[in-house]
């Protein structure tokens, strides 16, 4: 059985990210210049966790769940993983976080954006809360997800990365880093692929 063709995808950027990170940038250009049938949505998220999936999920609604797919880093790999829970459709996961609610805890306070260190944010105690809510468990279509893990990944461990996505696709780097600048070298390709299979 052959799977539809994609029709609408969707890319979620990290903490502190923008929809200006390379990996965003490359993946629009790809999308504008070898599938420009697809409906392409890269939000800028909010640092609310609760507000980001709300903002997210409404964007989302009228997508077709059979050819929609989802691209998520770091911290947007969570919230990937929490759509794809939600909807059953691909997912791609980069360097995907999964204990956020743990792991960002120390950021909590100000903080700047990547992108334009003039921007600023609070990240907020409840956030934490917010980030717990949103574990949807095991994915209930583990073979509709894909990582890519880096050994070289310098904040997040990719023991944990790997674990979190037991019968799914892995492609684990032995270097690489969290950016995972080699992305359009040597692994767009390949996401474009398990994304768009037919």
């Amino acid at each position: 059985m052959t799977s539809a063709p994609t029709t609408h995808l969707l890319y979620l950027h990290g903490f502190r990210s923008s929809p200006q990170s390379t990996k965003a940038r490359q993946m629009a250009q790809r999308v504008r210049e070898r599938h420009p049938q697809l409906h392409w949505w890269c939000p800028q998220l909010p640092p609310s966790p609760h507000e980001a999936i709300e903002l997210v999920m409404r964007g989302i609604a009228q997508w077709p769940r059979d050819t929609m797919a989802v691209v998520g880093s770091s911290l947007g790999g969570f919230y990937a993983t929490y759509v794809a829970g939600m909807t059953r459709c691909r997912a791609v996961l980069l360097n995907p976080a999964v204990h956020p609610a743990r792991d960002l805890a120390k950021y909590i306070g100000e903080q700047t954006s990547w992108h334009d260190p003039a921007e600023h944010f609070h990240f907020r105690p409840e956030y934490i809360d917010e980030l717990r809510a949103l574990d949807v468990g095991p994915l209930a279509r583990p073979e509709r997800a894909f990582a890519v893990i880096a050994k070289g990944d310098e904040l997040l461990d990719w023991r944990e990365m790997s674990a979190r996505y037991p019968q799914s696709r892995i492609k684990l780097l032995e270097g690489s880093d969290h950016a995972l600048s080699d992305f359009e070298r040597h692994h767009l390709d390949e996401v474009m692929a398990f994304i768009d299979p037919a």
